[in-house]
């Protein structure tokens, strides 16, 4: 953990492309731990509205833990949404200390209302491509190459997009997703499988997380033709995806959003874990959290070949990587075959010993005292 000695900043403002309530991942893990050193003010992507007045609404999460939602009249022309959203932001920076304050960015289209402002330190978490993703703004390369320019420190939320990313920022390094093991120790105790899930009968296979255009449907499709016997159970939301799109077969159970605190629970109930991604531009640096979170569960792992997964959970015989829906098939049905997994859990507990989210964060802050020390030692001479 950080110490409150080690910590450089007051306060922290967020900028975040994703919403505190969604999906709980890696924004949720690092900033409610760094909400115990200073105040955080996460800052969400504006919601439209048919009032006649934009406003700020706050909802306090935790202690120290501040949701900020910009709400804005629908149907402005951009330049008027850009104007008023950016007089709210400026009113809200008016009480925070710039010059204890630390910027902490998720999304570069934020750099359109906040570049004027110069806070203590400015940190990029890039946890994914975003310009990759189904209906990214066209501005939006633009946008990261001015904040690249603007930052002090990168952070990137994997080793796959730290090798694209690299030669843009002399600062910049790569953390990868990290775990709450004790959390997800808890699917390990049968006996706390979901109420709703226990309803299903027969052998469980499953996966959580966000059902969106990096999810390979066809994949889903094939397993539940061709093992009509194993029960499918998809956990998370459905966005930008048409949910006509879903496949449908009985034995392909749809439970929608579950919250992070209840997941353990159904995988209490899983006897082998799915990572289905596709294999596109969208998936090309993602780093999936839900991998350790599985591993962590003591649930055996099958995913598709995301350059994340496969180094080092492939290279190191944790998960399965599995390329087509045939080799997929086969490698779940191994995992089924398996008479024990002592020897694999124990080298997966081995591998996670020193992974955790509170780890991260003391790391994190680490470079961010070296950067504020080797600012400081510029400056001076």
């Amino acid at each position: 953990m950080i110490q409150p000695e080690e910590f450089s900043f007051k306060s922290i403002v967020c900028f975040s492309h994703l919403r505190w309530d969604f999906v709980y991942q890696r924004p949720q893990h690092l900033l409610s731990r760094f909400a115990a050193q200073a105040p955080v003010y996460f800052i969400e992507e504006p919601i439209f509205h048919d009032m006649n007045h934009d406003f700020l609404k706050f909802d306090k999460k935790v202690t120290n833990l501040h949701v900020i939602q910009p709400h804005l009249r629908a149907g402005l022309p951009e330049v008027e949404l850009q104007q008023s959203l950016t007089l709210l932001i400026d009113n809200f920076l008016i009480n925070i200390e710039l010059d204890s304050c630390l910027f902490w960015y998720y999304t570069p289209m934020a750099l359109t209302f906040t570049a004027k402002h110069k806070p203590k330190s400015i940190v990029y978490d890039c946890m994914d491509e975003l310009s990759a993703f189904k209906f990214a703004p066209t501005e939006l390369v633009d946008l990261e190459r001015k904040l690249m320019a603007k930052t002090d420190l990168v952070f990137t939320g994997g080793h796959s997009l730290y090798d694209a990313k690299k030669d843009q920022h002399d600062n910049i390094f790569a953390f990868p997703s990290s775990i709450e093991k004790e959390h997800f120790f808890k699917a390990r105790n049968k006996n706390i499988e979901a109420a709703d899930q226990q309803t299903i009968s027969g052998l469980k296979i499953g996966f959580f997380g966000v059902i969106d255009e990096r999810f390979n449907l066809g994949l889903i499709r094939d397993i539940a033709a061709q093992r009509p016997e194993w029960q499918i159970i998809l956990i998370g939301p459905v966005v930008k995806i048409d949910p006509a799109s879903l496949p449908q077969d009985a034995n392909i159970h749809y439970l929608g959003q579950r919250a992070y605190a209840e997941l353990p629970s159904y995988l209490a109930g899983w006897s082998v874990a799915l990572i289905p991604f596709l294999l596109n531009e969208s998936t090309k640096f993602i780093s999936p959290t839900k991998t350790p979170e599985y591993l962590a569960a003591g649930v055996p792992v099958v995913s598709t070949p995301i350059k994340d997964v496969v180094r080092p959970y492939g290279i190191e015989k944790l998960v399965q990587i599995a390329a087509s829906s045939e080799d997929f098939i086969r490698a779940i049905d191994l995992e089924l075959k398996s008479k024990s997994n002592a020897q694999w859990l124990n080298k997966v507990d081995l591998f996670l010993k020193e992974m955790s989210w509170d780890q991260t964060c003391a790391m994190m802050n680490a470079r961010l005292k070296d950067t504020i020390d080797e600012t400081k030692i510029s400056r001076a001479s």
